[in-house]
Parts: C-alpha cells; sequence; structure tokens
C-alpha cells in the first residue's frame, strides 16, 4: 500500500513540518489544503512548494479543494480554474471538487444536468492545463452527490474520463450506504476511521473521523481490499478530522501504529 498524508489531519503544523512527517512516515506523497488557518503552502508560491515537496522525495497526490463546487456561478468556475493553475505550477495531478451539502441541488435531475454543464465547461480548461477534476461524493442526507454512479456515468457520457474521477472517502462511502466501488475512475482515497461504538455513523461523525485501528466501525480494511481487487494502485490518504487526534504529542508514532495495522490486516 502507498500512503500520504492530507493537511487536515495535521491542520496545525507548518508546511514544511507537514512534508517532513509525510516523509518520516514513508508516505509517498501530501495534500496540501486551502482551507487551513495558514494561506496554501503558508503564502509559499506554488511552484516552489512543489519543489520543496520533490526535494524530500514526496509528490503532491492532489490539491483540496474548491467547495461548493456544484453551486455554479462565474465565481465558482474561476475558483476551480484559479486552484487547477495553482495545481499545475506545484506539480499536482488534480484538484478535489465537493459538492454543496446544504440540501439545496438533491433533485437527481437537477443534479445530472448541472453535473453535466460543469463537466463539458471546465474538460477544455482542464484538458489545456493537463489537471484532473477529482469529485468526491459527500454521504450527508443533504449531500447533493451522495454516491457515485451518477457521477460515473455523466464522465462517461460526455467522453472525460481523462480529466475527471472521483475521490473515495471510506467515511463517506458507507454512511451512503453506496453499493458501488469504481476503481477504475478512482484517483485517490480518503481513509479515516470511527471508534467510537455508542453513536450512530452519520454527519455528526465528520468532525470525529480519527485515526484506523482494531474499533475501526467505517470498514476500512474491506473498502481498500476491494478496490484494491478491482485495480485502484493509487495511494491512501489519511485525512482525520478529530481534534484530539490533532493533539496528540505522539501522533507520528500513531500514525505509524495505523499504517502498520492496515498493512498487517491487507497482508493477511
Amino acid at each position: 500500500m502507498d500512503f500520504a498524508l492530507n493537511q487536515a489531519t495535521v491542520p496545525s503544523l507548518p508546511f514544511i513540518e507537514f512534508l517532513n512527517l509525510a516523509s518520516d512516515l514513508g508516505c509517498v506523497g501530501v495534500e496540501p489544503r486551502n482551507d487551513m488557518k495558514c494561506p496554501l503552502f503558508d503564502g509559499l508560491p506554488a511552484r516552489d512548494a512543489g519543489q520543496m515537496v520533490a526535494d524530500r522525495g514526496l509528490r503532491i497526490v492532489g490539491l483540496s479543494q474548491v467547495y461548493p463546487f456544484n453551486d455554479w456561478s462565474p465565481e465558482r468556475r474561476r475558483e476551480i480554474v484559479d486552484l487547477a493553475r495553482l495545481a499545475r505550477e506545484c506539480g499536482a495531478p488534480g484538484i478535489s471538487l465537493i459538492p454543496r451539502v446544504d440540501g439545496a441541488g438533491t433533485d437527481p435531475d437537477e443534479c445530472r444536468d448541472t453535473l453535466r454543464l460543469i463537466v463539458a465547461d471546465l474538460l477544455p480548461v482542464l484538458t489545456e492545463l493537463n489537471v484532473a477534476g477529482w469529485i468526491e461524493p459527500i454521504g450527508f442526507e443533504k449531500s447533493s452527490i451522495r454516491v457515485k454512479r451518477g457521477l460515473v456515468e455523466t464522465i462517461e457520457e460526455l467522453g472525460a474520463g481523462d480529466h475527471f474521477g472521483l475521490i473515495h472517502d471510506t467515511f463517506q462511502h458507507t454512511i451512503a450506504a453506496d453499493p458501488d466501488i469504481f476503481a477504475g475512475h478512482t484517483a485517490l482515497v480518503h481513509i479515516s476511521g470511527i471508534s467510537d461504538p455508542d453513536v450512530p455513523l452519520d454527519e455528526s461523525q465528520d468532525a470525529h473521523r480519527v485515526l484506523i485501528d482494531e474499533a475501526d466501525r467505517v470498514g476500512n480494511v474491506t473498502q481498500i481490499i476491494e478496490l484494491q481487487r478491482r485495480g485502484y494502485r493509487g495511494p491512501f490518504s489519511f485525512e482525520c478530522t478529530e481534534p484530539a487526534i490533532h493533539a496528540l504529542p505522539d501522533l507520528q508514532s500513531r500514525l505509524e501504529r495505523s499504517i502498520s495495522f492496515l498493512q498487517a490486516r491487507i497482508a493477511a
């Protein structure tokens, strides 16, 4: 397995320390974010940030994020194009696009029409930049895109598979009860666990995603095995949002323990 580190797992670390931690963990890459308290790359030029990543033997596996990408407007289009340009400069192959989760745009026909419009509009731009747009279904009941099938059908319908794909988030996949895994369309996988046995797996748990261990209720091991069985060969990126995890003084050793746990379970 190849692992990556999403910046959401270590939001308080300066960018350089974030890269050093990923390198120390043996990760193949990192996912910088533009929604941290500090600016993207801590304000460094994208090209310089990309070089810092490469100097540590890492790569930028994706750049996050535009939200809500399907609340479509000229401003939203500019945000997507601007982030795609930064991705090209720093060497990231794609950007993450997060759907609206405010209860609007949930009608299937409306959602499909909007998605078709967006993909058709952005495809020439992303093709020119050679950057992909990766859409992440969000499993909440109020999400406009909960499952993957409609996304895949639209991407295939428009012949956009070279520059549009999916992010498979193990937590979101579980709470959406999504029956489908499209490994061939999956560009990146986000992994996190929910260990508390006394709360429902729903939107309220989104801020409490922890490192994966024996108590995991999300089914990470099962999903990882199925993704690999179907041909996914990309990285698995830790995206943990629990504040108590962020505050751990031994976070590196806890991450190492989670990596070892997953490696042992997958090998078995």
